[in-house]
């Protein structure tokens, strides 16, 4: 079994609107995983609580086996972070400069490195930071979270403002950096293709809640939404393994959602159910199905 580079136990922080937690989730080390899920979920807030930026109301994180929240500077050189929003209050710096100064901080700071991402990414680095588009901002701070070659890396919307020649070289920056076999990315993306791309296992969140941390090949084999033929007689749908909905599709055909699909068309034959059509479900369909879920439980 791998071990985890992140482990969070019972982890809850209560606010005025919204609940996050509680949260039990396990990272690994080799991997990278992606939290997905609407806006307002939690993901942000998760991250900053990670980096000891905000407390929890209860529970524990531990980064690299060590709790969160002690005397761990040591434990945050091994991380590189890059924020949804760029940090504002060093606008008025040139990169250069902002980069000189992260740089005192980091022991394991590879010049190198650092220099290679910046001609890769295309970064203007005499700029002043507040006169980069967000873009370039983008592609700076991932250089800076990168250039101390750290064991994790916290990506916040990683790809947010860049164009799609920059999103691949980011792609491919990010391929390279786990070709180690002993690093491991968490990161937090609305953009499916990303995801598809990078993720070895997503963890869905949806309102403050962790619905589940799954393998991504095994996850998108498993959900289908299959066409049944019910001019025959109607089924229990609610009895089909990994039943998510039902509904009609036409005529007497019924558009059924699983999540467990080798199960559920095996329960089909034993009990005479004739499927017309299956499809794969793509990530953002499965995301969907899951929102809509959540919505009807806090409802009910």
């Amino acid at each position: 079994m791998e071990p985890m580079v992140i482990e969070v136990r019972g982890l809850l922080q209560k606010r005025k609107h919204f609940q996050l937690g509680p949260v039990d989730l396990q990272i690994p080390q080799g991997y990278v995983t992606a939290i997905v899920g609407p806006n307002g979920s939690g993901k942000s807030s998760l991250f900053r609580m990670m980096l000891d930026q905000a407390k929890p109301d209860a529970g524990e994180i531990e980064l690299f086996g060590l709790q969160v929240g002690g005397d761990d500077i040591a434990m945050k050189q091994r991380i590189g972070y890059v924020p949804e929003q760029a940090i504002d209050i060093d606008d008025n710096l040139k990169a250069e400069q902002k980069a000189a100064f992260i740089s005192q901080w980091y022991p394991s700071w590879d010049l190198n490195r650092y220099q290679e991402l910046l001609r890769r990414f295309e970064v203007d680095t005499s700029l002043k930071l507040n006169k980069m588009s967000k873009g370039m901002r983008r592609k700076f701070d991932l250089a800076v979270a990168m250039a101390h070659n750290p064991d994790l890396l916290l990506l916040d919307e990683p790809s947010s403002g860049l164009d799609p020649i920059a999103w691949k070289t980011m792609i491919d920056a990010i391929h390279r950096y786990m070709e180690r076999g002993d690093r491991a990315v968490l990161m937090a993306s609305h953009i499916i293709d990303e995801v598809k791309r990078l993720a070895d296992y997503i963890v869905f969140i949806v309102h403050g809640r962790v619905l589940g941390m799954f393998e991504k090949d095994s996850l998108l084999e498993s959900w289908y939404s299959y066409y049944i033929d019910t001019s025959e007689g109607t089924a229990n749908w609610k009895a089909m393994p990994g039943y998510r909905s039902a509904e009609p599709n036409g005529g007497s055909l019924y558009k059924v959602i699983t999540s467990e699909a080798a199960d559920a068309e095996r329960w089909c034959g034993e009990t005479g159910v004739r499927i017309s059509g299956r499809q794969k479900l793509e990530l953002d369909d499965i995301l969907t199905v899951l929102i809509e879920q959540e919505r009807l439980r806090i409802r009910s």
